[in-house]
C-alpha cells in the first residue's frame, strides 16, 4: 500500500481554543462526554429515579397501612392473648415471674442514678426481681459512682428504666403467646431539645418506630429488635431478631408503651453510632442473606419482606440512593446539560419521601427542609460505612461507645445551690478536653462542598433549571459538617 495515499487524521484542538491547558482540557472533555459520560449518566439517572419511585411507593404502602391498623386493626390486646396481671394474696410473690431487667450505664452522668431509682422502682415483687447492671464506662467517676448507687439499692433488699407499670403492661403478652419471643417499647427521646443535631435525629428515629416498627410488627410480626449480642457482627440486637425470626418467634411492638432514652449530641459520637448503624447491617446482610433464603421456618413472603424490604431498601439501597443522587449525579447533569432529569424526579418524589418521613415528627415539620439537606451530607459517611460493611473491609467490625452528654449542659446552666454544685463537680469529672479545630475537620465533605460549590455556580452562569438555589444550600450544609460545627460542642 502507498503510504503516501494513506492519512490518519486527528484534531490537534477545537475550533475557538487556543493550545494551551484549559483547551486541551476542554477538548479531552468533549471527546470523551459523548460516547462516555452522557451515556454513564443517563444509566445513573434512570438507577437512581426507579430506585426513589420504588422507595417513595413503599413509604405510601406503609403510611397506607398504618392508617388501617390504627382504624382497623385490633389492638395488641385484642390479637393476641392478654390477661392483666392480678395480685395473688395467698400465693403471693411466687405467682409472679422472676424477671431479669438489665440497666446500662455508659459515661451518661444522666443515666447513672436515674436508672437505678426507675428499675428499683417497677411494679413487680421485690424478690422476684433482678437488677443487672451494665458498667461499660472507662471513666474512674462514673465507675465509683455505680457501685455507690449499686451497693445503696442492695442495702434495701433489692437485687441489684421504665415507668413503673412497665411490666405490667408488656408481661402478659409473654405469659399468654408461647409464639412471642420479645415485646418492643417505643424510645422515647429525653434530650430531644438539646440542639438541632438531636432534633434531625429525633425526625428520623421517630419515624423509624411509628411507621417501620409498627408496620413489621402487623405485617410479619419481624421487626429490627434493640438488644442482645452475638460477636460476629457490631449490629448484634439486629442479628438477635433476625435469628430469632429464622426459628419461627414471633415479635411484638407496642407503640404505647415507652422507653426513655438518650440521643448523641456532638457530631462525632453521631458519626461513630451512623457508621456502626450502616457498616453492620450491611455486613449482616452479606453473612446472612444465604441463611434466610435456604430457611424452611419461615414463609416465602416474609422472606421477601426481610431480604428486599428490611435488608435490600432500607439497609443498603437508601443511603447509596440518596447520596449518589442528590449530591453526584443531579448535579453533573448541570455540567453535562445532555442528559435530562424529569422534574417528577427531582422534585416531586423528593416531596412525597419528605411529606411521609414527616408523619412521626409534626412538631418539627417547620424542620424538614433542613432535614433533608442534613440527611444528604450524613448519605456520604453512610453510603461509605454500607460498602465497608459489604465488603468486610478494615472498620467492619469497628466498636466504639457513643457518647452521650446525659444533663451536662443543662444541668449547668438550670440548677444552682449545693446540687447544682454536686452536678458540676460529676460534670467536670466526665468531661472530655476540648477538640481541637483540626480534629473537627472533615475533609471527605468539604471537598464535596466545594464540588457543588462549582456546580452551582456553573448552573448560576449557564443553567435553566435554577437548580443552584439547592446547591448551595447543599454546600452550605456540607460546609457546616465538613468544618464541624454541629450538635453540642464539647
Amino acid at each position: 500500500m502507498d503510504e503516501g495515499n494513506s492519512k490518519i487524521f486527528i484534531q490537534n484542538s477545537i475550533p475557538g481554543v487556543s493550545y494551551d491547558v484549559a483547551g486541551q482540557i476542554q477538548m479531552i472533555w468533549e471527546v470523551v462526554k459523548a460516547p462516555l459520560i452522557v451515556p454513564l449518566l443517563n444509566l445513573g439517572v434512570y438507577i437512581c429515579l426507579a430506585s426513589p419511585s420504588c422507595s417513595s411507593w413503599k413509604g405510601f404502602t406503609w403510611v397506607v397501612v398504618i392508617i388501617l391498623v390504627k382504624l382497623f386493626w385490633k389492638k395488641p390486646e385484642k390479637r393476641y392473648t392478654y390477661e392483666p396481671i392480678q395480685d395473688d394474696v395467698e400465693l403471693g410473690s411466687s405467682n409472679s415471674l422472676r424477671f431479669l431487667c438489665k440497666s446500662q450505664c455508659s459515661m451518661k452522668e444522666r443515666f447513672t442514678k436515674c436508672p437505678f431509682g426507675a428499675a428499683c422502682g417497677l411494679s413487680w415483687p421485690a424478690d422476684r426481681l433482678v437488677i443487672q447492671v451494665l458498667d461499660d464506662s472507662t471513666d474512674p467517676a462514673v465507675k465509683q459512682m455505680v457501685e455507690q448507687e449499686c451497693q445503696r439499692w442492695a442495702s434495701k433488699g433489692i437485687n441489684i428504666t421504665p415507668e413503673p407499670d412497665f411490666l405490667r403492661r408488656a408481661i402478659p403478652f409473654l405469659v399468654g403467646n408461647p409464639e412471642i419471643a420479645l415485646v418492643q417499647a417505643r424510645w422515647r427521646f429525653v434530650n430531644a431539645d438539646e440542639c438541632l443535631l438531636t432534633r434531625m435525629q429525633e425526625m428520623s428515629l421517630d419515624y423509624h418506630f411509628t411507621v417501620e416498627q409498627e408496620v413489621g410488627s402487623a405485617t410479619h410480626a419481624f421487626f429490627g429488635f434493640n438488644g442482645g449480642w452475638k460477636d460476629r457482627t457490631t449490629v448484634e440486637d439486629m442479628d438477635l431478631a433476625v435469628r430469632a425470626s429464622l426459628r419461627g418467634w414471633k415479635f411484638l411492638y407496642l407503640g404505647d408503651l415507652q422507653a426513655k432514652s438518650e440521643l448523641p449530641s456532638t457530631l462525632r459520637a453521631f458519626r461513630f453510632q451512623q457508621h456502626r448503624w450502616s457498616c453492620g447491617p450491611a455486613n449482616l446482610f452479606r453473612k446472612m442473606v444465604m441463611e434466610i433464603v435456604r430457611n424452611k421456618k419461615v414463609k416465602f413472603w416474609k422472606k421477601v419482606y426481610v431480604i428486599y424490604s428490611f435488608f435490600f431498601v432500607r439497609k443498603i439501597i437508601a443511603h447509596m440512593v440518596t447520596f449518589c443522587f442528590y449530591c453526584v449525579v443531579l448535579p453533573l447533569t448541570i455540567l453535562v446539560p445532555e442528559v435530562h432529569v424529569p422534574i417528577w424526579g427531582a422534585v416531586y418524589i423528593p416531596s412525597i419521601i419528605t411529606i411521609l418521613n414527616s408523619v412521626g415528627t409534626p412538631r418539627s415539620i417547620h424542620l424538614l427542609f433542613y432535614w433533608i439537606l442534613f440527611e444528604n451530607v450524613m448519605s456520604l459517611h453512610r453510603t461509605k460505612a454500607t460498602f465497608i460493611g459489604l465488603l468486610e473491609a478494615g472498620r467492619a467490625n469497628e466498636w466504639v461507645v457513643t457518647e452521650k452528654l446525659g444533663d451536662s449542659v443543662n444541668n449547668n446552666k438550670n440548677k444552682t445551690g449545693d446540687a447544682g454544685k454536686n452536678k458540676t463537680n460529676v460534670t467536670k469529672a466526665i468531661k472530655k478536653p476540648r477538640f481541637k479545630f483540626g480534629e473537627r475537620l472533615h475533609l471527605l465533605e468539604l471537598g464535596f462542598a466545594a464540588f457543588l460549590f462549582f456546580c452551582g455556580c456553573y448552573d448560576f452562569v449557564h443553567g435553566k433549571n435554577n437548580y443552584f438555589v439547592y446547591l448551595f444550600l447543599q454546600t452550605l450544609t456540607f460546609s457546616i459538617v465538613g468544618f464541624g460545627y454541629v450538635g453540642t460542642i464539647v
